[in-house]
This record gives structure tokens, sequence and C-alpha cells, in this order.
């Protein structure tokens, strides 16, 4: 998902709208109209970009599983001549921070609607997720060599829903300044991966 405000394409503009507003009112509380009203188009207008409120749902889900996939695959091959495990699990973790902290309501909507994906969907998300944790999995066991394969996949996914509950931290003044936030969760995250090791 594109975090910028600046450039983004039309598409880019329903999908972060569509992807608020799903995440404040729910799938079936939203209707096209009020997600073309906030990217300044007719509800019908929509139609032009997507088949429907499915086909943006599916594009969210997919797509930032992909991307996620997509960044850790980058940062595990730019850490690959330094052959820095402790470096490569930093990388990792700060990606996902961004992750948590810049798209907040995909978290929501992930953990609300993912059950009304088509289940080809589905099961592409969760193929993506898979992938995505064993990355986590082998830089987790790099660094932290006793641990077993078990144990860092359950840390990783712990680790995971530690960080994956920014949204539940919303309210005004809930959070630190963003700096301040990401330090917290990269030592959170770096303690349970120290504490699971012994």
């Amino acid at each position: 998902m594109v975090t910028r405000t600046d450039a983004l394409t039309r598409r880019e503009q329903i999908l972060k709208e569509a992807a608020r507003l799903f995440a404040e009112r729910g799938f079936h509380g939203v209707g096209v109209d009020e997600i073309g009203a906030a990217v300044g188009i007719s509800g019908p207008g929509l139609y032009r970009h997507f088949a429907g409120k499915d086909a943006m749902l599916a594009e969210l889900l997919v797509g930032i599983s992909g991307q996620l996939l997509t960044g850790g695959r980058r940062r595990v091959e730019e850490s690959a001549a330094d052959d820095d495990p402790a470096a490569l699990l930093d990388s990792l973790i700060e990606g996902h921070i961004d992750f948590a902290l810049d798209d907040r309501p995909l978290i929501t909507l992930h953990d609300r609607e993912l059950d009304r994906l088509r289940e080809s969907d589905r099961k592409l998300v969760r193929q993506l997720q898979r992938q995505y944790v064993e990355l986590w999995v082998d830089a987790v066991r790099a660094q932290y060599t006793a641990l077993t394969e078990t144990e860092a996949r359950a840390t990783v996914h712990a680790v995971f829903g530690l960080l994956n509950s920014t949204p539940r931290l919303s309210r005004p003044g809930a959070l630190p300044s963003r700096t301040a936030t990401a330090d917290l969760l990269h030592r959170l995250a770096r303690g349970a991966f120290a504490a699971a090791s012994g």
C-alpha cells in the first residue's frame, strides 16, 4: 500500500480511502458512494477502476501481503553481502514497523475482513504471509542459533502480534511521536527474540 500523500494515482487514492473507511466502519458499513465521495468522484465512477468493493478488498489484502514479502526479500538481498544476522533482523523489524505505523487501517482490515475474500484470494494471502514468516524465521535462527525452527516461528508470530497491535493504540495521545514509537517497538521486538533464545 502506498503511504505517500503526494503523487498517488487515482487508483491508489481509492484504495487508501477504502482501507480507511472499511477499517473505521467495516466492509458492509461502507458504500461505493462514500468511497467515491472521499476521493472526489461519483460512486459509479469507481467502477472504471474496480469491479466493486470485493475487488478493492482483495487488492488491499493481497497487495499488502505481497508488498511485505517483496520488501522482506529486498532487505534479505541487500544484507546478503554483509553477512550480519543482527543487521538483517534489525532491517526486517524496521520494515515491519513502518508497515505497522503507516498502514494501520490495513491491519484492522486484515483482522476483520480476511474471511470475506474469495477462497482463491484468501489462499494467496496466506501463501504470501507464510513466505514472509519464513524469511523472518531464517533471519532469527541465523542470529539466535539455539532456537529450534518451531520456537523461532512461534516467536516471529508473537512479534508480529506485538507490532501489529498499533491500531489498538489509536486514540489521541495513546502513542508517543512516530520516532519514539518505532524505537519502542523495535526494542520490544528485539527483547522478545532475546527472551525466546534464553
